[in-house]
């Protein structure tokens, strides 16, 4: 696949997941800048490297709560000090990558357990007016209890209904979104007329969760609905992807399990009267680069190395819904997880990983440790190879890269990885449109 005239008719989408401290280990390495987590000056120029790599979107993950493991530890500091918990609120870091780039397109997480859809709605529309069209919002529903208790619940709701909020939530996004026809807005001098109220329409909605009377007070945004991100592995978390998602992650290692994946999904879609073209499934991956595959797998070793066993251990926990892995002996073999109120994506993964690769308790630690994803270690030719194979494979429409850290995790990827996969002919080398849903290659409204 490394031979210069080879080509695909397959091409990829291609997104930056930026987290800081996303690698438990990695911002400790001498040339990582673990500051950039509350730095707007380190966003705009990983923005800017993605942009220059012709990046589809960069995309924010979020939780609003400091991260810990529970009260299990007995006190042990690292459940709490966990470097994934210092964020900005990603929605606010989007407009200004907005002001510093022109084509990127800007998504992030935005929660509908703790949310209100009009909000959420004006909030996206809002971007995808200043960003003139690059507005993606990643729908989820919180599984971390630890939120619950910040926004005045002492447990967390339960999953179902967690899901069955998410349903209405997004269907009243939407209405609003669509609540301007496109010449609603005239600003007519001559008439004294700003906007044509006939062609604003009040949404009206009564649900069991929401009453939203609407419209917002926008008009008709650029893309008119933002793109739509989704992740979740669960029955109903696939059937929400498949109903109102445009673009969907998925947490897959296995590409034969992914091809399932984007096969469920596809025919979802299509139950749903969907085309399934229309719905992009990206798997998350972690590439670690080197010169040579020998030099990435010393550079994973150097960083893995650096991870505090407690540390790991302590951030399986939540991910795995709460269990006490410290009732076993670390060694041994992961034990069957019980099913939880938590998310159920990373539980799957947990036990996919586990069983697959025949791994410990600590081992499957210190792989999450590592970041939930598909680790990609080698030469760029070497990851890109896989990259290529995933895709003619249709186990994917794309990836979602996820560096372990900030700035040469940023930089191998857009500066090495992406240029090998443009020169085989299955990336981008220009924009050839001005919109997030041109990149992906969706419809517009």
């Amino acid at each position: 696949m490394t031979d210069d005239t080879a080509t695909s008719a397959k091409t990829l989408n291609l997104a930056l997941f930026l987290f800081p401290g996303y690698h438990l280990g990695a911002w400790r390495l001498p040339d990582a800048i673990p500051e950039f987590d509350l730095d707007i000056d380190h966003y705009v120029r990983a923005a800017q490297l993605a942009e220059a790599a012709k990046l589809d979107a960069i995309f924010f993950e979020d939780g609003a709560a400091v991260r810990r493991s529970n009260d299990i530890l007995n006190g042990d500091t690292y459940g709490v000090a966990n470097p994934r918990s210092i964020h900005f609120d990603p929605t606010m870091v989007l407009p200004a990558l907005a002001m510093h780039t022109s084509h990127l397109g800007l998504a992030a997480t935005s929660t509908a357990t703790f949310n209100e859809p009009y909000n959420t709605a004006r909030r996206f529309s809002s971007l995808d007016f200043l960003s003139k069209g690059r507005a993606g919002w990643n729908l989820v529903t919180s599984f971390n209890e630890d939120e619950a208790q910040n926004f005045g619940l002492e447990a967390h709701l339960a999953h179902a209904a967690r899901y069955e909020r998410a349903e209405e939530f997004v269907d009243v996004v939407t209405g609003l979104w669509d609540s301007w026809e496109p010449d609603a807005i005239v600003r007519d001098k001559e008439t004294g007329t700003y906007f044509d109220p006939e062609k604003m329409h009040f949404l009206q909605h009564e649900g069991e969760h929401f009453t939203v009377r609407g419209p917002l007070t926008l008009g008709r945004s650029p893309q008119v609905r933002p793109v739509i991100f989704q992740a979740g592995s669960s029955e109903p978390g696939r059937a929400l992807a498949a109903r109102t998602a445009d673009v969907v992650f998925t947490l897959q290692s296995d590409l034969e399990e992914a091809r399932a994946f984007r096969d469920d999904i596809r025919a979802r879609a299509a139950a749903f009267g969907r085309d399934p073209e229309t719905i992009k499934v990206l798997v998350g991956m972690t590439p670690i680069v080197g010169a040579t595959d020998e030099e990435a797998a010393a550079l994973r070793d150097e960083m893995m190395a650096l991870i505090p066993e407690d540390l790991a251990i302590s951030n399986l926990i939540p991910l795995s819904g709460g269990y006490d892995f410290r009732r076993h002996d670390l060694n041994g073999p992961m034990p069957e997880l019980p099913e939880s109120n938590a998310g159920k994506s990373h539980r799957a993964a947990i036990m996919s990983v586990a069983r697959r690769d025949g791994l410990s308790i600590l081992e499957t630690a210190r792989y999450f440790a590592e970041g939930s994803y598909l680790k990609m270690i080698g030469s760029p030719a070497t990851i890109a190879d896989t990259m290529q194979q995933w895709r003619e494979a249709d186990a994917c429409d794309g990836f979602l890269a996820v560096p372990t850290h900030y700035p040469t995790g940023v930089e191998d990827f857009t500066q090495r990885v992406v240029p090998e996969l443009q020169r085989r002919g299955i990336f981008r080398t220009e924009y050839t449109g001005t919109q997030l849903r041109d990149h992906l290659g969706l419809a517009r409204y």
